[in-house]
C-alpha cells in the first residue's frame, strides 16, 4: 500500500523520556545476563523507564507540547491526533483522547493506531491522506511503555526496550516550510504474526490467574525469525520504495530507521546501499522506543541541527504484525 506524493508536510517535532535511567546491570541481573552481554548483542546501554504515575498518554502528551512549540501552532489549531502505541493507557478508550484532554483539543478528531513497532509511519500515512484530502494540521504521537509488558526473566526481551514518545505536527507545507512527505508505503506480513506477540490479555486469552502464572501477559518474540524477517524484506522493501519514489539509494541523505537492536541494523544497513547516507541512532541511549523510536530520533536529529534544506530522509519502521512502514521526507 502506498500514498502518492502531496505538499503535507511536517512542520514541526517534539520528544520525551522519561527521567528513570535504567542500566544494563539493572536490567539483566533479573534475566541472568552481564551488562557488557547486552551490549556485544544489541548495542544498547541504558534505557529510560517509566514513573510508577506515568502512563502512556502521559508521554505523549509531552512530545505532543514540544511538537506543537517546534511547530508554531497551538493545541486548538489540531484538527486530527493519532496515537501509534500497542501499550495503550488502557484496552479502551483510545489513549488519543486522554491526549487530546490533556493538552486541551477539543476540536480534534482523535483515535489511536496499533502497527507495533511500525506504528508511527502507519499513522502518518492515515494523517497525510486525511490533511491531502480536508487540509488543516494534526498531530502524530508515537509512545510506548513497554516496561510494563516485560518478563524481568526473559533475556531476549527484557534487555530491548525502553520507554519515550516522539512527536510530529503535519500540516501544508506552504512557502517551502516543514520537511515535505514524498512517499509513504505500508507492508503487512499476517502469516508470520505471532513471531511477535502478547499472548494474552484480549478477547482470545481474557486475562485471569491460570494466565498471570503462565506469565502470558507479558511480551514475547522470537528473536532468531524477527531478525531473518528484517534481514530478507527490509533491503528489498527498501528497493522497491525508492524506485516508487523516484529516487536512487545515494539520493538519500539521512537514515532514520526504527531502533530494534543496533547489532542487527549494523547487518542490515551494509544491504540497503545507502552508501551516502548518515544513519542516526539514539537506542544506545534509549534503547527499542517502539512506535516511538522513529520520531524521538528524528526529533533528536533535527534539534541537533543535522538536517539542511533540500535533504531526503529516509524512515523505516518494521515490527510485529509483521509489519513494515517506509516514508521519505525531503527537509
Amino acid at each position: 500500500m502506498t500514498d502518492m506524493a502531496t505538499d503535507i508536510a511536517v512542520l514541526g517535532t517534539g520528544h520525551y523520556v522519561p527521567d528513570r535511567v535504567v542500566s544494563n546491570d539493572e536490567v539483566g541481573a533479573p534475566a541472568g545476563v552481564e551488562g557488557e552481554w547486552i551490549v556485544r548483542k544489541t548495542a544498547i546501554r541504558e534505557r529510560r523507564w517509566a514513573a510508577p504515575d506515568e502512563a502512556t498518554s502521559d508521554l505523549a502528551v509531552h512530545a505532543a507540547r514540544a511538537a506543537l512549540e517546534s511547530a508554531g501552532i497551538t493545541a486548538a489549531q489540531l484538527s486530527v491526533i493519532v496515537v501509534a502505541t500497542s501499550t495503550p493507557d488502557r484496552p479502551q478508550p483510545p489513549t488519543a483522547v486522554y491526549v487530546q484532554q490533556k493538552l486541551g483539543a477539543l476540536g480534534a478528531a482523535s483515535f489511536d493506531v496499533n502497527a507495533v513497532c511500525s506504528g508511527s509511519m502507519y499513522a502518518l500515512s492515515v494523517v497525510e491522506g486525511m490533511l491531502a484530502r480536508r487540509g488543516g494540521h494534526a498531530l502524530v504521537i508515537g509512545a510506548d511503555v513497554y516496561s510494563r509488558i516485560l518478563n524481568p526473566a526473559d533475556r531476549k526481551t527484557v534487555v530491548l526496550f525502553g520507554d519515550g514518545a516522539g512527536a510530529m505536527v503535519l500540516g501544508a507545507g506552504t512557502g517551502g516550510t516543514g520537511a515535505r512527505v514524498r512517499h509513504v508505503a505500508l507492508h503487512t506480513f499476517g502469516e508470520l504474526a505471532d513471531l511477535i506477540r502478547v499472548p494474552a490479555g484480549g478477547s482470545r486469552q481474557p486475562p485471569d490467574q491460570a494466565v498471570l502464572d503462565a506469565g502470558l501477559q507479558y511480551f514475547a518474540m522470537d528473536g532468531r525469525e524477527v531478525r531473518r524477517f528484517v534481514l530478507e524484506q527490509l533491503p528489498q522493501l527498501t528497493k522497491q520504495f525508492l524506485h516508487e519514489a523516484g529516487v536512487v539509494p545515494d539520493d538519500i541523505a539521512h537514515f532514520v530507521p526504527h531502533q530494534a537492536n543496533g547489532v542487527m541494523l549494523d547487518t542490515v544497513i551494509g544491504d540497503l546501499s545507502l552508501s551516502r547516507a548518515t544513519t542516526h541512532l539514539t537506542l544506545e541511549q534509549y534503547g527499542n522506543t517502539g512506535a516511538a523510536s522513529i520520531p524521538i530520533t528524528l526529533d533528536t536529529a533535527a534539534r541537533e541541527g543535522a538536517f539542511s534544506r533540500g535533504d531526503l530522509i529516509l524512515m523505516a519502521g518494521f515490527g510485529g504484525g509483521m509489519a513494515a512502514g517506509l516514508a521519505l521526507l525531503e527537509w
